[in-house]
C-alpha cells in the first residue's frame, strides 16, 4: 500500500466557506471546523443547535429513539403516538435485519409493521390519550407482544398527552405485556442524539434487569451500539460462535426484549457506537458491576484487535488460543481480498460524514485498501466523540441537554457484583486494556485533515470542489446531490443494499463494493453533452460550464 500522503492545507477552503456566512454565524461555524494538528490539543464545538436556514444531515430526537435504538428489536411493538407521517418516516429506513430463529419463520417479528395512532386534527384539539389506549388494546389483542413501546412525536409534546401515565395504566390492565413510554418529541435536544439518551434511559428503567436467569455460556458478553445494518450482527454472531463466546444481547441489532431483560447477567459490555449507547454501559457498570470497553469490528485488523482484547479480559488460555485460531483462519482471505482491489483503491481519497462512530470506524477499512480519509465528521456527536472522554469534566451542560432526564443510578442491593476486582482491572489496564474509555475520532485523523461537525450542504459542496475525493460517504439525503457532482457516494447509514461490512467477511464485501464504485467512469460523465467542448467544438464558450 502507498505511504501516507501529505494532505493539502484546508485552511484556505475553510476561510472561503466561512466568508459566505454572516459574521456571527461564521464565528460559530468556525468552532465546528478543525484542521487537525496532532501536536496540540484542539477543541471542537459540537452538540449545539443547527443554525436556522442551514441545511444539514441531522435527524430529530424521535428518529434517534425509535428509529435507531428501538427500531432493530424484533419482538417489541413500537407504537408511534402522533400523525402517520412520523411513523412512516421511521419505518424500515435503516435496513435493520433480524432473524426470528427458533420462534419460527414468521415468529415474533414486528419490524415489518408500521404502528401509529394516526392522530387527526380533532385529537390535537381534544387530546389523543383515549385513542392511544385504544391502539394499545388492539395491538395486544391482535399480536400478544411481550412489550409495547409508545413514542411521543412533536404534536404530542405540544398538547401534553401523558404517554407514561397511559402506559402504566395499560401495563397494569394487560398484565403480561410490558408497556412503557418515551418522551422523545422530535424538537427535544439538538439532534437525534437526545433520542438515543432517552431510549437508553427507558430501556434501563423498564426492561434491563427484569430476568435474572443465569447464562449458560462460559464467556458471556453484551455488544452495545451495533444495529445489524445489512446483516453486520449476523457476521459478528458467526465470529463469536467460532470463538466460543456467548452473546447474551446486542443493543440493538437482531435483538429481543428477553435479551435486554437478561443483559445484566453478562461478564462484560463491548461498546461499538459510543454516542448512541454509552449511557447504558455506564449505568450497567454502576448498578450491576459490569465493566465496559470500546471496540471496533469494522475492518479486519480492528476486528482481530478487538477479539484479542476480549481474550485479554478473560485471561483464559483456551479462549485466547481459540481466538488466535479464528484470526489465523480468517485473516489470509481478507488480506488476499484487499490485495486484489489495491490496484484500483491505493492512493485514493475518501470523505466521511456519518452518524454514530461510523465516520471513525470506517477509516480502518479504507486504510486497509490504501485509501486516505481527508475529511470527516459526525451528525450528532458530542465533544467526547471527537476528543475522547477525557474532556467530559469540562463539557458544560446546556439548556437543551437539561431537557433530558438524568437517571440517578445506585449499586443494586442484591445484584451488584463487580466482575473484576479493582486490582484485576488495574493490572489489565497496566497491560494496555482501557476500561470506560474512548479516545475519540480526532486522535486517529492525519495532520492537515479536516474535521467538520454537523456539516452543511454548502460546506459539503466546497470541500468536494477542494479535495476532489474519489468517494464520499454519507446518507440518503446527500447521496444524489453528491453524485451529480461526479463523485460516487456510499451510504454508510443503510449500506445502499450492500453489506454486511463488519467483521472479516464484511471487510471483504466492503473492498469489493468500493472497488466497483471506484472503477466505474459513469460519475465523470454526468455533464450534459451540449455543455461539453469535446462534443461540439463550435459551441460558444459562454455556454460552457
Amino acid at each position: 500500500m502507498s505511504e501516507k500522503r501529505k494532505l493539502p492545507d484546508p485552511s484556505i477552503v475553510k476561510e472561503e466557506i466561512l466568508a459566505k456566512y454572516p459574521p456571527k454565524i461564521a464565528r460559530k461555524r468556525a468552532k465546528s471546523m478543525v484542521v487537525v494538528d496532532q501536536t496540540v490539543d484542539q477543541e471542537i464545538q459540537s452538540n449545539v443547535r443547527t443554525i436556522p436556514g442551514i441545511i444539514t444531515q441531522r435527524g430529530c430526537c424521535y428518529a434517534g429513539c425509535k428509529g435507531v435504538v428501538l427500531g432493530p428489536t424484533r419482538d417489541i411493538v413500537n407504537l408511534v403516538h402522533g400523525p402517520i407521517g412520523c411513523s412512516f418516516y421511521a419505518w424500515l429506513t435503516r435496513r435493520n435485519q433480524t432473524d426470528a430463529g427458533e420462534e419460527g419463520p414468521d415468529g415474533e417479528n414486528f419490524i415489518n409493521y408500521c404502528f401509529s395512532t394516526d392522530m387527526q386534527d380533532e385529537n390535537i384539539v381534544f387530546g389523543g390519550e383515549k385513542k392511544l389506549k385504544q391502539a394499545i388494546q388492539e395491538i395486544y389483542e391482535i399480536f400478544k407482544p411481550k412489550a409495547i413501546g409508545v413514542f411521543s412525536t412533536c404534536p404530542v409534546g405540544l398538547i401534553g398527552d401523558d404517554v407514561h401515565a397511559v402506559s402504566r395504566e395499560m401495563k397494569e390492565k394487560l398484565g403480561d405485556c410490558n408497556v412503557f413510554g418515551f418522551s422523545c418529541e422530535g424538537y427535544k435536544g439538538v439532534s437525534q442524539s437526545a433520542g438515543h439518551h432517552i431510549a437508553n434511559n427507558a430501556l434501563f428503567k423498564h426492561v434491563i434487569g427484569n430476568d435474572d436467569t443465569a447464562p449458560k455460556g462460559k464467556y458471556n458478553i453484551n455488544l452495545l451500539g451495533e444495529y445489524n445494518i445489512g446483516g453486520d450482527a449476523f457476521e459478528l454472531d458467526r465470529i463469536f460462535d467460532l470463538c466460543g463466546i456467548n452473546l447474551i444481547s446486542t443493543f440493538s441489532g437482531n435483538s429481543t426484549v428477553s435479551g435486554f431483560e437478561r443483559s445484566h447477567t453478562a461478564d462484560l459490555n463491548l461498546v461499538m457506537c459510543h454516542r448512541s449507547i454509552n449511557y447504558v454501559a455506564e449505568m450497567m457498570e454502576t448498578k450491576y458491576g459490569i465493566p465496559w470497553f470500546k471496540v471496533n469490528f469494522i475492518g479486519a485488523e480492528a476486528t482481530a484487535k478487538s477479539l484479542r482484547r476480549l481474550g485479554e479480559y478473560y485471561g483464559d488460555a483456551d479462549l485466547i488460543a481459540r481466538i488466535e485460531e479464528v484470526i489465523a483462519a480468517e485473516l489470509p482471505g481478507v488480506k488476499a481480498a484487499a490485495k486484489a482491489v489495491l490496484p484500483t483503491t491505493d492512493g485514493k481519497l475518501a470523505m466521511m460524514f456519518v452518524g454514530g462512530s461510523r465516520a471513525h470506524h470506517y477509516q480502518e477499512l479504507f486504510a486497509e485498501m490504501g485509501m486516505t480519509t481527508v475529511s470527516a465528521g459526525y451528525e450528532f456527536a458530542h465533544r467526547d466523540d471527537y476528543e475522547g472522554r477525557k474532556v467530559l469534566p469540562s463539557i458544560k451542560v446546556d439548556a437543551d441537554s437539561r431537557n433530558i432526564e438524568e437517571l440517578k443510578i445506585e449499586p443494586d442491593e442484591t445484584r451488584y457484583n463487580p466482575r473484576k476486582t479493582e486490582e484485576e482491572l488495574a493490572e489489565l489496564e497496566k497491560n494496555g486494556l482501557e476500561f470506560s474509555e474512548y479516545k475519540g475520532m480526532y486522535t486517529e485523523m492525519a495532520d492537515q485533515s479536516l474535521i467538520v461537525d454537523d456539516i452543511s450542504h454548502w460546506e459539503s459542496d466546497k470541500l468536494i470542489e477542494y479535495y476532489k475525493p474519489d468517494i464520499f460517504c454519507a446518507g440518503i439525503k446527500e447521496k444524489y446531490v453528491v453524485q451529480k457532482m461526479g463523485i460516487p457516494l456510499k451510504q454508510l447509514h443503510s449500506y445502499d443494499y450492500g453489506g454486511p461490512y463488519a467483521g472479516f467477511e464484511g471487510a471483504k464485501n466492503f473492498y469489493t463494493d468500493i472497488e466497483r464504485m471506484l472503477s466505474t467512469t459513469i460519475w465523470k460523465k454526468l455533464k450534459a453533452p451540449w455543455l461539453s467542448k469535446e462534443t461540439d467544438p463550435c459551441i460558444c464558450a459562454e455556454f460552457v460550464a
